[in-house]
């Protein structure tokens, strides 16, 4: 507990030191618990009260960790009882210049109930205090990132021993803010539930051109996009896999689409072919086909075609059972939601949203593909088990055309990948989820890049693009980071 008190305390200075410049003088309180976490919080504050902090506790229980809060109080802390009153409890929390929240550890189940509920909907949802959570934010589960009711919502949150898989999937995930883990000494499993990419990761997963080669070695991508009702997207998706450093585009689609690719991308290669005639080492299908019948062809033969193939948009919805792993269907939740109700499972685009992680997980092995589910946190999900969760991205990339450039990031990662190529050996379990991980992850910052001069345009997306690869490629530290970089998940 000592270790991550301190851990907590050290966050805490560091904020307040960003935020204030001074931790003398500053407002804390303190939503304290009865369990490990309100004494977490408490012995975390009664540090910062011996830097000259004014620091009071709300218990939110009838009880509180008595040693965490006797050191509370011995340190001069001021305790007030949620008992009171919830109003002015959410006065005095609103006026702190940090909150930190201690209510409910990694057993809460079901949100906040109660006057701790009432506590929270009164808590300001923008200039409020700076809130740090303790380990979690009270009312998000641990293991899943539901929040099934009341819950808060951290800036950030400073978590013990490793990641909670709840901190990286759905509302949990929106709720965490930034994630910062603290070493307490825990033993931890060999294998992670839910793995997050870090620059490192990135940069191993990119595949460099050698000095022996050339356009065809490096990777051609097919890409059956766009139609006449969705031209567009065959150019975001080529103009993005481009940007992301393949060797060669092969496009097939209507003739005015593939005039309207050539206009904006002269070294495609455009036709109007099958996909079993066209020679390629990855494809891309579905991306504004909408009901294209020659289109919805394309998209069948690249499934079937046994290559590494990006399935998005309506094409998702034509997936079956008994596909590859290095079938990767991108899917937003409501498309997710069409496809298991076609594979006969009951469920909802909400529950989708509220538990990404276990339908991400049930299309996968219902498929057999990978499955990269779309989202605030953008969950990948092999056949094998394997699942991955990115943060990377700004909330600018809400905008129609976005998900074709991850599309095109995606496809150009498959066709410039080397295994299972002569001399190479073949994929392992969970890679091509790993590359699905590493193309959200490009897509994501490349976003929160451009989004640094403006709200992000789609179609001008491939130039930051770029400047994330080549960065990744060169260094990963230089890397432009996202919108959370929180390190690994456990």
């Amino acid at each position: 507990m000592q270790r991550a008190a301190y851990g907590l305390y050290a966050a805490c200075v560091r904020e307040l030191l960003a935020v204030r410049g001074s931790v003398y003088g500053a407002r804390v309180a303190v939503l304290a618990g009865a369990g490990n976490n309100g004494g977490d919080a408490l012995y975390a504050a009664a540090r910062l009260a011996r830097r000259g902090a004014g620091t009071t506790a709300v218990l939110t229980s009838g009880r509180a960790h008595p040693e965490a809060l006797a050191e509370f109080r011995r340190q001069g802390g001021r305790v007030v009882r949620l008992s009171a009153g919830s109003a002015s409890a959410a006065a005095l929390c609103a006026d702190a210049d940090l909150l930190l929240d201690g209510i409910l550890g990694t057993g809460g189940r079901g949100g906040l109930r109660g006057e701790a509920a009432a506590l929270a909907r009164q808590l300001p949802a923008d200039a409020g205090p700076l809130i740090i959570a303790c380990d979690l934010p009270s009312g998000v589960d641990a293991d899943t990132g539901e929040t099934g009711g009341v819950h808060l919502a951290a800036d950030l949150t400073v978590t013990f021993g490793a990641v909670k898989t709840g901190l990286l999937a759905g509302p949990g995930a929106v709720a965490a803010g930034r994630i910062e883990a603290v070493d307490i000494g825990l033993p931890l499993p060999a294998s992670p539930d839910v793995r997050r990419l870090e620059p490192a990761d990135l940069a191993g997963l990119l595949s460099v051109p050698a000095k022996t080669d050339h356009k065809y070695t490096r990777g051609v991508l097919g890409i059956a996009a766009g139609s006449a009702a969705y031209p567009g997207a065959a150019v975001l998706a080529t103009g993005a896999a481009l940007a992301a450093g393949v060797g060669m585009v092969r496009y097939l689609g209507p003739e005015a689409v593939c005039r309207l690719v050539n206009a904006a991308h002269p070294e495609a290669v455009c036709a109007t072919a099958a996909v079993p005639h066209t020679h390629v080492q990855a494809w891309l299908a579905g991306p504004g086909a909408g009901a294209d019948e020659d289109q919805r062809r394309r998209a069948l033969d690249a499934m079937a075609s046994g290559l590494p193939a990006v399935v998005d948009a309506d094409a998702v919805g034509y997936a079956q059972p008994g596909l590859g792993q290095q079938v990767v269907l991108t899917p937003h939740a409501g498309e997710l939601t069409a496809l298991l109700t076609r594979l006969g499972e009951t469920v909802t685009r909400d529950r989708v949203e509220a538990d990404p992680l276990r339908y991400a997980r049930l299309a996968a092995g219902l498929t057999g593909a990978t499955v990269l589910l779309k989202g605030w946190a953008t969950v990948t999900a092999a056949p094998t088990g394997e699942t991955f969760s990115q943060a990377d991205a700004t909330p600018w990339l809400a905008a129609a055309g976005s998900g074709d450039t991850l599309s095109g990031i995606l496809g150009s990662l498959l066709a410039t990948d080397r295994h299972g190529r002569d001399g190479y050996p073949e994929p392992p379990p969970g890679h091509y989820a790993a590359l699905a991980a590493a193309a959200a992850a490009i897509h994501g910052r490349a976003g929160a890049l451009a989004a640094a001069s403006g709200p992000v345009e789609p179609s001008g997306l491939p130039a930051a693009v770029r400047a994330v690869v080549g960065d990744l490629a060169s260094d990963p530290s230089r890397a432009a980071a996202g919108g959370a970089d929180a390190g690994r998940g456990w």
